[in-house]
C-alpha cells in the first residue's frame, strides 16, 4: 500500500516540507531536448529566499547558444508533427495528464515559489488552482474549437483552418510564476506548437519542476523546453531569433517594446504583450456596504505584495465619502501585515528581491517629498528578524501630477484620490498611460453602464476586484499591451489561419 504524504496545513507543517525540499535537492539545470543540462558556458545565477535572504540555489544561466540549441531542437519537434499534428483528442489527454501530475505535486509546486519570490504559501496555493484550471479549461478546449466553411457557389468549396504558429517563446514573470507559466503555455501547447519557456531569473525554480512533470505527462521530445537566465542574454536571443515564430510576455511595458522592436529587426514574428498597469479603483457615494468595499480596495493593492500586474493602486473616492472610506481602507490595511511566507495565516510575505526593495522604499520616499499624505505604513520592517518586507503604505491627497499617481510602483503602496462627480472620476481613471484594468463600486446601475463603457480598460470590475475566471480574456490596451491571456481568445492567437479554395468540377 502507498504511503502517501502529509497535506501541509500549519505552520510547522510548512516548514518542515521546505526544509526537507531544499534537503533533498532542488532542480537547476535547463530543460534541453529532453534533458536536464548546465547552460553550455556553466554560468549559474544565485535565487535567494527574500523572506530570509538565503541563498536557495545556484541555477543554470542560459544565454544564446543555449537559446539557438532549443529552438533547433523546437524546430525539428514541429517539423516532426509528433504534436503539431497529433489529433486534437490526443493533445488534449496528455494535457490533462500534466494537469492531474500538477494536482499531485500542488504543494511543492507552491512551496518553490513561496521560497523563490517570498509570495504566502496561501497565495501561492491559490495560484497552483489557477494554473492547472487553466491548464485544463485549455485542454478541454481543443477539440471544441471548429474551422469554418466560407459561403460558396457549387463550384468551389471554401474552408478556413487554423494551424499552429510554430515555435512560441514565452516569456514569464516573476509575482505568480507557475500561474503565469500556466496562462501562456497551456494555449500554445494546446494549439500545437513547440513552447520554449523563459522564467524570470528571480523565480525559476517551478518552471524547472514543471519540466520534470511535462517528461512524465508524455509531452513529446523537444514540445516544451525551459531556459533559464537572464532577458538581455537569454531573453533577448530568443526574441530575435529568425527561427521563433511568436512571443508570449507578461513583464513592464518597458521590456515589452524592446521586444517589439526585436521583433522588427528580426522576422516580424508575432508579439503578444502583457505589461504594466496604474489601475484605477473608483468608489461612488452611493455603493452599499462601505466595510466590505474597503476590504476588497485594500486587498486589491496589499494581495501578493502589490506585486501585481493589475493592482489597484489608485483609488478614487468621491469626497463626500472619502475621510469616513479611506478610514475603513486603514483599519483593513492593519489587518493585511506581513508575516512568513511559510505561515498560512499570512496576507502578505516579502518583496522578491533587493533591488524592488529598494524601488518601493524610493517610491514611498518621492511620496513623501512630493506631498501626498501618509496615512499608513512607509518604512521596511523585519519578520523574526530577517527579510524584505513592506507593510501596507496609503498615501491620501495624492494627485496626477506625483510619480506615485502615475508611475507603475508594483509594491504595496496605494495612493487615494478625491473626486467630485462621475465626470471627474473618468477623467482621473482614464488620465494614465497604462490601460490592463479598472474597478467600478456603485448600485446605480445606469452609471455603472455608462462608467463601464467609458473607461479605456482591457477589463472592467463591477462591484468586485478581479472575480474573474478562465471563461474570459485577460489583458489590457494603450501601453499594458496587446495580447489576451485566458479563455478561447488566447487559443486562438497561437495558431494561424489558412484560407484554402477548392474548385470543383461541373
Amino acid at each position: 500500500m502507498t504511503e502517501h504524504p502529509r497535506i501541509p496545513q500549519t505552520h510547522a507543517d510548512w516548514q518542515s516540507l521546505a526544509a526537507s525540499l531544499v534537503e533533498r535537492g532542488l532542480e537547476t539545470r535547463a530543460y534541453i531536448d529532453d534533458a536536464f543540462v548546465a547552460a553550455k558556458d556553466g554560468a549559474t545565477l544565485t535565487t535567494i529566499n527574500p523572506a530570509t535572504s538565503e541563498v536557495l540555489a545556484e541555477v543554470a544561466s542560459c544565454d544564446a547558444a543555449d537559446a539557438e540549441a532549443a529552438v533547433a531542437v523546437a524546430r525539428r519537434a514541429f517539423d516532426g508533427g509528433d504534436w503539431s499534428r497529433l489529433a486534437p483528442a490526443g493533445r488534449k489527454a496528455v494535457l490533462l495528464r500534466l494537469a492531474d501530475l500538477m494536482e499531485a505535486n500542488k504543494h511543492e509546486l507552491a512551496l518553490l515559489d513561496t521560497l523563490d519570490m517570498g509570495k504566502p504559501v496561501a497565495s501561492s496555493l491559490g495560484d497552483m488552482a489557477g494554473a492547472i484550471g487553466c491548464l485544463r479549461h485549455h485542454a478541454e478546449s481543443i477539440d471544441k474549437l471548429y474551422g469554418e466553411v466560407a459561403p460558396t457557389g457549387d463550384d468551389a468549396l471554401g474552408l478556413v483552418l487554423r494551424e499552429p504558429l510554430g515555435v512560441v517563446a514565452s516569456i514569464v514573470p516573476w509575482n505568480f510564476p507557475l500561474m503565469m507559466t500556466a496562462w501562456k503555455i497551456a494555449p500554445a501547447l494546446a494549439a500545437g506548437n513547440s513552447v520554449i519557456l523563459k522564467p524570470s531569473e528571480k523565480s525559476p525554480l517551478s518552471a524547472l519542476r514543471l519540466a520534470s512533470l511535462a517528461r512524465e505527462a508524455g509531452l513529446p521530445r523537444g514540445v516544451f523546453q525551459v531556459l533559464p537566465g537572464f532577458g538581455h542574454t537569454v531573453g533577448k536571443a530568443l526574441a530575435l531569433s529568425m527561427d521563433v515564430d511568436c512571443l508570449a510576455f507578461t513583464g513592464s511595458t518597458g521590456v515589452g517594446k524592446q521586444l517589439m522592436q526585436y521583433a522588427g529587426q528580426s522576422n516580424l514574428k508575432k508579439v503578444f504583450l502583457e505589461c504594466g498597469g496604474k489601475s484605477p479603483n473608483i468608489v461612488f457615494a452611493d455603493c452599499k456596504d462601505l466595510d466590505r468595499v474597503a476590504e476588497h480596495a485594500a486587498g486589491a493593492i496589499f494581495h501578493n505584495q502589490g506585486e501585481v500586474c493589475i493592482a489597484g493602486s489608485r483609488l478614487l473616492v468621491e469626497n463626500r465619502i472619502r475621510e469616513a472610506f479611506v478610514d475603513r481602507v486603514l483599519a483593513a490595511a492593519e489587518r493585511m501585515q506581513p508575516g512568513d511566507p511559510l505561515d498560512p495565516d499570512s496576507f502578505m510575505g516579502a518583496m522578491v528581491d533587493q533591488a524592488q526593495y529598494e524601488r518601493v522604499l524610493d517610491y514611498i520616499r518621492r511620496g513623501k517629498e512630493e506631498g501626498a499624505i501618509l496615512r499608513a505604513g512607509g518604512a521596511a520592517i523585519k519578520v523574526d528578524g530577517k527579510g524584505l518586507f513592506i507593510p501596507p503604505t496609503v498615501f491620501d491627497g495624492v494627485t496626477d501630477a506625483m510619480a506615485i499617481g502615475r508611475e507603475e510602483i508594483f509594491g504595496p503602496v496605494l495612493s487615494v484620490f478625491g473626486f467630485e462627480d462621475e465626470e471627474e472620476a473618468v477623467r482621473l481613471a482614464n488620465d494614465s498611460d497604462y490601460g490592463l484594468a479598472a474597478g467600478l463600486w456603485s448600485q446605480d446601475i445606469d452609471r455603472i453602464m455608462r462608467v463601464t463603457r467609458r473607461l479605456r480598460s482591457g477589463q472592467v470590475f463591477v462591484n468586485n476586484w478581479a472575480d474573474m475566471d478562465q471563461t474570459v480574456p485577460f489583458g489590457g490596451v494603450k501601453q499594458s499591451g496587446n495580447g489576451r491571456d485566458k479563455s478561447h481568445h488566447s487559443l486562438e492567437e497561437y495558431s494561424d489561419l489558412k484560407s484554402v479554395w477548392m474548385t470543383l468540377a461541373p
